[in-house]
């Protein structure tokens, strides 16, 4: 697909810089055969009775490290990509000179990152040092990795609300946007409605923001990221499908997770995996019947996706709408419900 069928245009004053009051404050575009201006709060009487919603439940991780490089002082900003697993970890880093094998940054007493490599293509390699547990220490030293676009440095708020309550599986280093939107009261209106609340987990990377660089997506050099469905999801995704029950995913993340696992009949399979899955317009979905989503950045992998679900033609004329009506764009921003 080209990259341009995928613009539009946002005033700047529409990205959200900081979350709603509520969770479920948010307001929510309803995309059908009409366009319906609800709230969040209303989405149990939207989701059909007995319908089955899936949600993500990775955890973001505080993997933004700021000190400064051991000798000579240089301040030095350090973001975790994905782990490696030994507390080694892919990385990105910036400083005023490049980070070469074998340098230390001094986060603070307590932690330390040593550089054990760099690729060419300028990612690099890092270990973190430290007695206690890594998580630990992420938790007391790290900062919460929010998107470039918030051009903001994060706030204890952000510990909390870049996180979906049922967060559970660290290993984000972005959040899954559309499931921060749920509360504690959505889910329990979901429940009312005999609607069945599953979860996989996919760890959200930097990809995720990753500008298309390419004029045609079929170009593009989709990101890698890690998923785990277990058997019980895999069986009641499997048993809605079969059973002609819609399977609402919340998320893209969530739908790039099930895509991945299932058969040509809507059948998940479950366990861990990684998936570099790309979706645009032309892509036969096989397990997804509806989509929460945000709002995403134009000539983006996500708005392709999205498009791919709903049909481009309705989904830009949908953020036509949400522009003139001045919805709240991006990570803390407005929703929408989509059917495909």
């Amino acid at each position: 697909m080209k990259l341009e069928l995928l613009d539009y245009a946002l005033p700047g004053e529409l990205i959200a810089r900081h979350p709603p009051e509520r969770r479920d404050g948010a307001r929510l575009l309803v995309v059908g055969d009409t366009l319906a201006d609800r709230r969040v709060v209303e989405l149990p009487g939207l989701v059909p009775e007995g319908a089955l919603v899936v949600v993500n439940d990775t955890r973001v991780i505080p993997a933004r490290l700021l000190g400064r490089k051991r000798g000579t002082g240089g301040k030095v900003e350090v973001l975790l990509v994905s782990s490696l697993g030994e507390r080694r970890w892919k990385a990105l880093g910036r400083s005023s000179k490049p980070l070469r094998a074998g340098a230390v940054i001094d986060v603070d007493d307590e932690l330390e990152v040593r550089v054990v490599g760099r690729a060419a293509t300028g990612e690099l390699e890092v270990s973190l040092g430290g007695d206690a547990p890594e998580l630990e220490l992420l938790d007391r030293h790290g900062h919460v990795p929010l998107p470039p676009y918030l051009a903001r440095a994060d706030t204890p708020e952000d510990r909390e609300r870049y996180q979906t309550i049922f967060a559970r599986s660290p290993g984000a280093v972005a959040a899954p946007t559309a499931g921060l939107h749920l509360s504690a009261e959505v889910l329990e209106g979901l429940r009312a409605r005999a609607v069945e609340i599953a979860a996989v987990t996919l760890h959200v990377g930097l990809g995720t923001f990753q500008p298309v660089s390419v004029d045609d997506l079929d170009a593009h050099p989709m990101h890698e990221e890690a998923l785990e469905i277990t058997r019980e999801t895999a069986a009641r995704v499997s048993d809605a499908r079969a059973s002609g029950r819609p399977v609402v995913a919340i998320g893209t993340t969530v739908v790039r997770a099930l895509e991945s696992a299932a058969d040509e009949a809507g059948r998940v399979t479950p366990g861990r995996r990684s998936t570099r899955l790309l979706i645009q317009p032309g892509y036969q979905f096989r397990a997804v019947d509806a989509l929460l989503t945000n709002f995403h950045l134009p000539r983006s992998t996500l708005l392709a996706l999205v498009c791919a679900f709903a049909g481009r033609e309705r989904v830009l004329a949908a953020y036509a709408h949400a522009v003139a009506a001045r919805y709240r764009f991006f990570s803390y921003g407005d929703a929408m419900l989509l059917a495909r």
